[in-house]
């Protein structure tokens, strides 16, 4: 053979691993950001598992609250169906604003405030709250680093051939940023 056939098939070599190497760091960023997203709904599943005892100890003081109990029912619900990243979003800021006005209505009971229940599952939904926003964090993190890397060239030419799609960041609803308003003047 030539010497300029093996200078050919030298540089076609090359490319081929620039491809093939370009293409794996994409796989790897794609499977990060959903790793990382798991890591985001078993926290919001974790959030989601502690409600029911948090609002059955609520109950054992507080009758006449229910329509708190119905917000965080209906919030707990919306949560277990999302299917987006969007959704998930918009299920959180329900979520959270009902959470907040079931600890406000705590406040109003003292032997409820001193419950031993009440202050552990208050303590873990805090945790929780805690890894919930770091969870999210990691995620838009991952999320980030990948739409980098598929909209640089040159790997943004074989991203889009082989399909490779941006990511959604994990965003706070318009009215997550107010603060909630509790009234107990009904």
């Amino acid at each position: 053979m030539s010497k300029k056939i093996w200078i050919a098939l030298g540089v076609v070599v090359v490319l081929a691993l620039i491809l093939v190497s370009g293409y794996n760091n994409m796989v790897s960023l794609n499977e990060n950001v959903d790793g990382k997203w798991s890591q985001v709904e078993n926290q919001l599943q974790r959030r989601t598992d502690l409600i029911p005892n948090l609002v059955n100890t609520v109950k054992g003081y507080t009758t006449h609250e229910q329509e708190i109990f119905t917000a965080l029912a209906n919030a707990r619900a919306q949560m277990m169906g999302a299917g987006t990243v969007g959704q998930a979003a918009e299920a959180d800021q329900a979520m959270t604003s009902a959470l907040s006005r079931l600890i406000a209505v705590a406040e109003n009971y003292p032997n409820l405030k001193a419950d031993a229940n009440f202050r552990q599952l208050q303590d873990e939904l805090a945790g929780t709250e805690n890894r919930i926003a770091t969870a999210r964090k990691d995620y838009n993190d991952a999320v980030q680093g990948y739409n980098t890397k598929i909209k640089r060239f040159p790997s943004n030419i074989y991203a889009n051939i082989l399909g490779f799609q941006a990511k959604e960041y994990f965003k706070a609803e318009e009215g997550a940023k107010a603060v909630p308003k509790v009234d107990f003047n009904r």
